[in-house]
């Protein structure tokens, strides 16, 4: 089966076009700098932008895969969570394309997209597994039972990892998105890092929560002066950063530790951290547990986990009537 992904939940617009539920054909994402002078997404530009670029994004995901529209014998696409604007752009679509070419479409979690982002990357993959979601928007950790079958461990109560990073770069001067701009200044920290708190809240928690050492770092840098501030921004961020890592790291190991699960999975935009992967292969391989985590491209948002997850679910019999609506707070 060719199926058609569609991603629009915020500010990446893509298409893809996975084969058999493995192969991925084309897969274009497109990233929307225009929030990059607002340190943050804003929604009407988002929705925006969207209908500008999705329609070409689509005919380049076409072209890169050698494929017409007429191939095309599935469709999936975000349909939550997300910016309701924004994935209001993505069904439209869908439903045009499912409509006009007689075939079935189906709406797709996000969240799931991101677990299948696992999959496709090792379609070997066994279940069960612990993955944890971790992006601008996220952090959840799930524990997948098998494709389908899913149960939330834990989540955030605050600010996602994303967001406080996102946040904790601009205290810091640097560029948005927060995440590469913080982890690649931390490198240039050569002794220890600001040590700053590790929000592990109550006994047994696997919830998470960074709006505090968020605000710890927001207290430490306005105790500086601006020389002072420049001369120790490498060490502030590697501190924020192995802050915010322990916590994702440990809170992880726990739940396959509780559950007896050998295996645990990365997803999510934040997953490109470096030291984030780093210090979870070191930590796993001590905890002799198997650890996936999926390429780059496959990490930030994009279509081809979703279509992915939808081949999944439309090779069940499953699809989506004409009717379907965005849910923005969809849970999984």
């Amino acid at each position: 089966m060719l199926v058609l992904g569609i991603e629009t939940s915020c500010d990446e617009t893509a298409v893809a076009v996975i084969q058999d539920g493995r192969k991925i054909l084309s897969n274009i994402v497109f990233s929307q700098w225009v929030h990059k002078k607002y340190w943050g997404v804003v929604p009407e530009l988002a929705s925006r932008e969207h209908i500008k670029t999705i329609l070409p994004i689509l005919k380049t995901a076409l072209e890169e895969g050698k494929l017409s529209l007429s191939e095309i014998e599935g469709i999936a696409v975000t349909c939550g969570p997300g910016l309701v604007g924004s994935l209001l752009i993505g069904l439209s679509l869908a439903k045009s394309l499912a409509y006009s070419l007689r075939v079935p479409f189906i709406g797709v979690n996000h969240l799931e997209g991101h677990i299948f982002a696992n999959f496709l990357e090792y379609p070997d993959l066994k279940t069960p597994m612990i993955c944890l979601i971790v992006s601008g928007g996220h952090s959840t950790l799930v524990y997948v039972k098998d494709k389908g079958d899913y149960a939330i461990l834990g989540r955030t109560r605050d600010d996602a990892p994303g967001e406080a990073f996102d946040k904790v770069a601009r205290l810091l001067d640097l560029e948005y998105p927060g995440g590469p701009s913080i982890d690649h200044l931390s490198k240039k920290c050569h002794t220890s890092g600001v040590r700053f708190p590790r929000a592990f809240l109550e006994e047994g928690s696997l919830d998470f929560s960074f709006s505090g050492v968020k605000t710890a770092v927001a207290i430490y840098v306005s105790r500086l002066i601006p020389q002072e501030k420049e001369k120790q921004k490498a060490c502030i961020a590697k501190g924020f950063q192995e802050a915010v890592v322990e916590v994702l790291v440990a809170k992880l190991l726990q739940a396959a530790f509780n559950l007896g699960v050998k295996r645990i999975s990365l997803s999510g935009g934040v997953a490109n951290n470096s030291f984030l992967r780093e210090q979870l292969s070191s930590e796993a391989s001590k905890a002799g547990l198997e650890i996936y985590v999926p390429s780059p491209i496959l990490c930030t948002d994009n279509a081809a986990m979703i279509a992915a997850a939808g081949d999944f679910h439309l090779s069940r019999g499953e699809k989506s009537t004409l009717e379907l609506n965005a849910f923005p707070r969809l849970p999984l």
